[in-house]
């Protein structure tokens, strides 16, 4: 790890350093200012945007509204154009130091690249360029914009957004080096485009175009088609097409050009722009952008000291750019059977990571954005209903095949419990389909129906990751228990209810870990020494049956059923043992390159973890953990959070902590931890108010004496969902110890 750790810090410094000598490293011209409201002063969206390859946040600083369609932002390089390591994955990575353009789309915080279409690049004396150099000293990022100076073109660049339309303004020093290169066929590292198109009208001043991405996930079903319709605020002196880029020069020096996306039709998307952004000045868009941005920002008002806030509202902020609205104005969307579909009554959404979103992000919808919770909800219906089976990784028109189990009935159930209002039964009878094996694709089918012959995936059969997978169905079966006993199927029930205690079957005795088993039920335990980042890294299959971890990862992956899970240990006392044991072996760095075998945030499987020693009657560890996570895991620096955020999940992780509650995932419930604020006031669903307050509170006082709400004590340290939404106050009695 140390060599390892040498050559990235060698990599990353020589590619500063050539930047420097071959680039003509700019000096700094000045940046463009910041504007901000009253919560959005606090987001630093360049939070979680570097720090050790592969290990930091994927995030980028790209322009956007919550959950828009369009994420208008920098596309980073090595010198001479290379993005080809996986660096960051959204796009940009801060310790790059050139810019490939200006792309319109991306995912947040994943591991896979996606989008980047339709790349613009300002020019060079008229002459379109492979990348251009840049300094963070000229850069400014806030919610809903961004802009950079890029002194070698003579030209400020900046870029705000609808949620279907970009809108970049580009400032040159005079009207004669006024011209941009605006690229088709763009795509973000590692993916390719087909069928592109591209063409200038002349009686519109506007540019169309096409490409069918395939990227990362779009190239697992096939690829997606994009449109575009841009319109200029001033007619072109010149254009020259060649292939699939298009050069536009112009006599004037600020040049404004609007940027619509459709994934249905060019026509549609020329309606998005006329919808959105016609007629509207750049400024007057910002500032739309900023309000929307202050109006979810708002749900949760916190006290706190300044670096609190910051982290705190950028994490917010983060757990709110995807899901993807992927509805045209009209209501057109492209349908997971790609057939254009109507969106009746909500906003049909996709780019839900929901292997990792599903324990946390939904959760926090629940509570502060209803609407965007509901439509997921009925998204996810849609999608079953076009494509056969409740996705697990939507992505884009299609399933993404990413991860594994069926996290889709965790969100459903959960939804259901909570109060949400749509056709459950439907949900159900989708989760019991597939979980029979009789729908979804043939890798699933086989594991569904190998998991309930022998009661777990052989390590044998099933070609790899045989003991987290099994360990995801049997919670994701609890859920499917839980959301027929709401709807009084007492059988499926109870039937589920036995599925979901698969994850004993294995529980290797002899070494206390969930271990590979065999068709034949023997045990062939691994080390838990080492975790499935060896096999990544040198190609080998040792650790195949573990997925982004390793034995001591995966060993608490049973939050449906913690009481069992305890009894396999032998007693309350061991349990706690162990556990504490490994969060105190949690990586003394943050998003490290080898974050070790302990606690480690960045992997969504066991970022519930700090909360299961409630149920072995030791609050006062929960408490204790989750303050050292809320302080040693997120920071205000690029490397400010512990791995891939994973479409908000690690942020929203946070956005809850931090008040002092976590979802009991797939029921109706809430732990109660450690608040980090020392006052919160969250708007709910229903429009009511809940404050959140903590007496008392300060870095050492992390314990909590007492907890009610609204005057009553709470027993057991779990409140209901229900009980929140009526609204009142919260009260933490804060202390230095247990």
């Amino acid at each position: 790890m140390k060599l390892l750790r040498i050559i990235v810090s060698l990599f990353v410094s020589a590619e500063m350093l050539v930047s420097c000598l071959i680039g003509g490293y700019p000096l700094t011209t000045g940046r463009p200012q910041p504007q901000t409201g009253a919560l959005t002063q606090y987001v630093n969206p360049l939070i979680g945007t570097g720090g050790i390859p592969w290990a930091d946040a994927m995030l980028s600083p790209a322009a956007c509204v919550p959950f828009g369609t369009v994420k208008a932002g920098p596309d980073t390089c090595a010198v001479g154009g290379l993005a080809k390591i996986k660096l960051n994955t959204s796009g940009y990575y801060y310790e790059h130091r050139h810019l490939l353009g200006f792309s319109l789309g991306r995912l947040s915080g994943t591991g896979a690249r996606d989008y980047g279409m339709f790349r613009v690049l300002p020019c060079v004396k008229g002459r379109a360029v492979t990348c251009l150099p840049y300094s963070h000293a000229n850069e400014t990022a806030t919610p809903g914009y961004y802009g950079v100076d890029l002194p070698t073109a003579v030209v400020r660049c900046e870029m705000t957004a609808t949620e279907r339309t970009a809108a970049f303004r580009f400032t040159f020093k005079k009207a004669g080096d006024a011209a941009v290169s605006v690229d088709a066929a763009s795509c973000l590292s590692g993916g390719h485009t087909e069928n592109t198109a591209i063409e200038y009208r002349p009686a519109e001043n506007a540019l169309t175009a096409q490409t069918t991405l395939h990227g990362t996930f779009t190239d697992r079903y096939g690829g997606l088609t994009v449109y575009l319709y841009a319109a200029f605020d001033a007619p072109p002196t010149g254009t020259e097409t060649d292939g699939s880029k298009t050069v536009l020069r112009f006599d004037t020096k600020e040049l404004n050009y609007k940027a619509a996306v459709s994934f249905v039709s060019v026509e549609n998307a020329k309606e998005n722009y006329l919808a959105e952004a016609a007629g509207k000045s750049f400024d007057e868009l910002r500032t739309a952008a900023t309000e929307q941005w202050e109006q979810r920002l708002s749900a949760v008002k916190i006290d706190a000291d300044e670096t609190t806030k910051t982290i705190y509202y950028t994490a917010l902020y983060h757990s709110m750019i995807m899901p993807t609205d992927f509805t045209d104005v009209n209501g057109d969307y492209l349908g997971f059977d790609k057939q254009v579909h109507k969106a009746q009554g909500f906003t049909y959404r996709t780019d839900m990571s929901l292997w990792d979103t599903c324990r946390t992000t939904h959760s926090l919808y629940t509570l502060i954005a209803p609407d965007v919770q509901r439509d997921c909800i009925e998204s996810l219906l849609a999608m079953a209903d076009q494509g056969g089976v409740l996705p697990r990784w939507p992505m884009g028109g299609g399933y993404s095949g990413s991860m594994f189990g069926s996290p889709a009935n965790v969100v459903l159930a959960e939804s259901y419990l909570k109060g949400f209002d749509f056709d459950a039964r439907k949900a159900l009878d989708y989760m019991v389909r597939c979980a029979d094996g009789e729908i979804g694709d043939p890798d699933l089918k086989k594991e569904l129906t190998t998991l309930n012959e022998y009661g777990y995936l052989p390590d044998d059969v099933i070609d790899r990751y045989s003991v987290s997978k099994t360990l995801e169905f049997s919670w994701e079966n609890a859920a499917v228990s839980r959301l027929a006993a709401a709807l009084g199927q007492a059988g499926t029930a109870a039937d589920f209810a036995e599925r979901s205690l698969y994850y004993k079957n294995i529980w290797d005795p002899a070494t206390k870990y969930f271990m590979p088993r065999t068709a034949d039920g023997v045990f062939h335990p691994v080390t838990t020494r080492i975790t499935s980042f060896f096999d990544d890294l040198f190609g080998t299959k040792f650790f195949h049956a573990f997925c982004e971890g390793g034995a001591d990862h995966w060993r608490y992956s049973a939050q449906q059923d913690v009481p069992g899970l305890i009894e396999l240990f032998g007693s309350k006392e061991e349990f706690v043992k162990e556990l504490d044991r490994f969060m105190r072996s949690a990586s003394p760095r943050r998003a490290d390159l080898d974050p070790g075998t302990g606690y480690w945030i960045g992997n969504q499987h066991d970022i519930h973890t700090p909360y299961l020693f409630l149920a072995a009657d030791r609050p006062d560890l929960t408490q204790k953990w989750v303050r050292w996570t809320l302080k040693n895991r997120f920071s205000t620096d690029i490397n400010g959070l512990d791995g891939n955020d994973d479409g908000g999940t690690v942020s929203a992780w946070y956005a809850l902590s931090a008040l002092g509650i976590y979802p009991n995932v797939g029921t109706d419930e809430y732990f109660i931890g450690s608040p980090a604020v020392d006052r919160a006031v969250l708007t709910l669903a229903n429009g009511k108010t809940l404050t959140v307050t903590a007496r008392n509170n300060s870095d050492k006082n992390v314990y909590v004496r007492s907890v009610t709400l609204n005057g009553e004590p709470i027993e057991g340290f779990t409140v209901t969902h229900a009980d929140l939404l009526e609204g009142g106050e919260l009260a933490f009695d804060m202390a230095p110890a247990p």
